[in-house]
């Protein structure tokens, strides 16, 4: 899989097309001109979503109503696709080729990790950023499971509110169960497909983690069910269920649900301890670093192709020896886009990559582009 090119209208302060290079693509500049923009636009082209804020509409330019990022994708020197992420308002309208693509078929077409500040949340913030970390791999093995997930928040959002409702209401018990009995019944079947997934896709992590990629301490992972200790987790759907009548009248008190795999967490320890207590802010980057080769060497597995890799702000996340060791490891596998600021990073790696200059968002004098133009003139010529 390999992005050939990028072009961007109105997103964020970007504009123009980028050619990209295989391999390592470094995006160089000052702080301020767009660097992280271009990651975010090519995060944006491959998951419809921004690594940066929820609310999309923030991402057009001030001043106009659309913002476009499109761009090519070679499966193999024979096949391409173009992919296109429009944003008006809080609409966006997604396309593969130039026809309209549902989003769990668009989902297929290109697949990135990322490494920023952000994900840095996966292995020292809450829950939910460990759950959403196993949900996009997962989506990345099983596009059909992100309707799954929107699936399960409307049941669970359908839930809290007739909950909230019960408990207001002070209804009786048995007039709550009746109520909430259907939406029980989706959330059972739910749970289950979100549980077999999540810990299936576990599994192949800790199956293809390198444990002591950067210090001597081992990096293990084991997913924490919120019904753990609660009976047989391999009997998933009746153990859910019986929680489910169990729980009923806490759900009740509480206005809101208590069960089910929204509330399940993913454990990470380095060395056999909670990292997100005692470990130090670069064995917490290792860590994630670790995990986000995990996610790669799971996709390849599964595609038999390697996903993007973003990193951002690299020199600033990850010492030089960290970089080096990581650099060498991704060396013939993925294509790599990282971004930096600092001239002596750009000299010390500029052998091995493409480096692209930013300027008020637009590249300047890169050489793939240089190339790409060349070679479309002499192309054009020869027509």
């Amino acid at each position: 899989m390999l992005l050939e090119w990028l072009d961007v209208h109105s997103f964020r302060n970007l504009s123009g097309r980028i050619f990209w290079g295989g391999g390592l693509n470094i995006i160089y500049g000052d702080n301020g001109q767009g660097k992280t923009n271009w990651l975010e636009a090519i995060y944006l082209l491959a998951t419809t979503k921004s690594f940066r804020t929820q609310k999309l509409q923030e991402s057009i330019r001030f001043g106009e109503d659309l913002a476009v990022v499109r761009g090519r994708v070679a499966e193999s020197a024979e096949v391409h696709r173009e992919l296109s992420v429009a944003l008006q308002g809080n609409t966006k309208a997604i396309s593969v080729n130039g026809k309209r693509e549902a989003v769990a078929r668009y989902l297929s077409q290109l697949h990135t990790v990322s490494f920023t500040a952000d994900d840095l949340e996966i292995v020292r913030g809450t829950p939910e950023a460990r759950r959403k970390f196993l949900d996009r791999g997962v989506v990345a093995l099983h596009p059909a499971y992100v309707q799954t997930l929107a699936d399960y928040n409307r049941v669970i959002k359908q839930k809290n509110r007739l909950l909230q409702d019960a408990s207001e209401l002070e209804m009786s018990l048995e007039q709550a169960a009746e109520i909430i009995a259907p939406w029980n019944e989706q959330l059972i079947s739910l749970s289950a497909e979100i549980h077999r997934h999540r810990t299936d896709y576990l599994q192949r992590l800790i199956e293809a983690l390198e444990r002591r990629l950067f210090e001597r301490e081992e990096v293990t992972i084991r997913y924490v069910s919120s019904l753990e200790s609660k009976g047989d987790l391999s009997h998933y759907e009746a153990l859910i269920s019986e929680r489910l009548q169990l729980r009923l009248p806490a759900e009740i008190n509480a206005g809101y649900s208590l069960i089910g795999p929204h509330r399940d967490d993913l454990e990470i320890l380095f060395d056999g301890r909670d990292i997100r207590a005692f470990g130090s802010s670069g064995q917490q980057r290792s860590a994630l670093i670790i995990l986000d080769l995990a996610a790669i060497s799971v996709y390849y597995s599964w595609h038999n192709e390697y996903p993007l890799f973003l990193i951002d702000d690299v020199d600033a996340e990850l010492d030089r020896k960290r970089i080096g060791y990581l650099l060498e490891y991704l060396e013939g596998r993925t294509q790599t886009f990282i971004t930096t600021s600092k001239e002596s990073f750009v000299e010390q790696f500029v052998a091995r990559a493409n480096v692209y200059q930013i300027q008020s968002g637009a590249a300047v004098g890169s050489e793939p582009e240089k190339e790409a133009i060349r070679s479309a003139a002499t192309t054009s010529e020869s027509i």
